[in-house]
């Protein structure tokens, strides 16, 4: 008889715990990729474009950080379970395919190169290659202007050399280490131009250091179709797309676009169609 009491006591012990053990995993967080909430996402971001990704001390700030929070939650994800990651240019496939993280929102353009390494949802923006140029300049009216100019963009890009090689032959390049240095040597009249997306250059217009200072000159010398980066056959694709669809037909598409380039008076084009590429 003792040995059945030990027994039954036993069966007790170990029906709490197999039911401890049930609620724990009904309570057990979802991964990030699983895209169904619950624990924490990580989403890859640039720190260093203002209007774009940037980290702040309050924080981050951003177009890019507006519509990867909107996903985000629509995932099932409130802005506190967000683990924001910096994401270089140079490292976003690499950061998708290590599993560094569940999705990058970071001036992301879709190619047919990249996509042969990664899916994208999107496009979520349509940006063109553009220059900035100081408010008062009244030479600059086209890319054929830029002959003879100074025209600035930073290290290892692409940009300007596009522009001398297809538009500008005459144009002067000029090389600085990061946007913000070829922003003062535009406002000093070191140099007469800057280079790169015009969704880029609208950001750092925007900065409330050189509000009303410079302008887009609006010459969409390139298509960018910004999309949302996500590790080949991930099924986070088809749920981010629902999401963005839902931020344009809500209005919060719009007014992240307001918010983050408006003071650079951004002549953005509408809401582009999922799926659509603009070659």
């Amino acid at each position: 008889m003792k040995l059945r009491k030990v027994t039954a006591a036993s069966a007790v012990v170990l029906a709490l715990a197999v039911t401890a053990t049930a609620c724990g995993s009904d309570n057990k967080k979802d991964s990030g990729s699983s895209g169904s909430g619950g624990g924490k996402i990580t989403v890859g971001i640039k720190f260093d474009q203002p209007g774009i990704g940037q980290k702040t001390p309050q924080g981050y700030a951003g177009f890019d950080v507006d519509v990867a929070t909107y996903v985000a939650g629509k995932l099932g994800y409130k802005p506190d379970q967000i683990q924001w990651k910096e994401t270089k240019s140079a490292e976003r496939e690499n950061a998708l395919s290590r599993g560094d993280v569940d999705f990058i929102a970071a001036s992301y353009s879709i190619t047919p190169a990249r996509q042969q390494k990664v899916d994208f949802a999107g496009p979520y923006l349509l940006a063109h290659q553009d220059v900035l140029i100081r408010a008062d300049d009244t030479a600059i009216k086209s890319p054929s202007d830029l002959n003879s100019k100074k025209l600035c963009s930073v290290t290892g890009s692409t940009s300007a050399q596009n522009v001398h090689d297809k538009l500008a032959p005459k144009a002067q390049l000029q090389q600085y280490p990061t946007y913000s240095a070829c922003l003062t040597g535009l406002q000093n009249k070191a140099i007469d131009a800057l280079t790169t997306d015009d969704s880029i250059l609208a950001g750092y217009a925007s900065q409330a250091a050189f509000k009303g200072k410079f302008k887009l000159g609006g010459f969409k010398m390139t298509n960018e179709n910004y999309g949302i980066g996500v590790k080949k056959g991930s099924d986070l694709k088809a749920k981010i797309n629902t999401a963005l669809e839902a931020m344009v037909s809500d209005g919060s598409w719009k007014t992240a676009v307001d918010k983050n380039f408006g003071p650079a008076n951004y002549k953005n084009e509408p809401a582009p169609k999922i799926g659509n590429i603009v070659s």
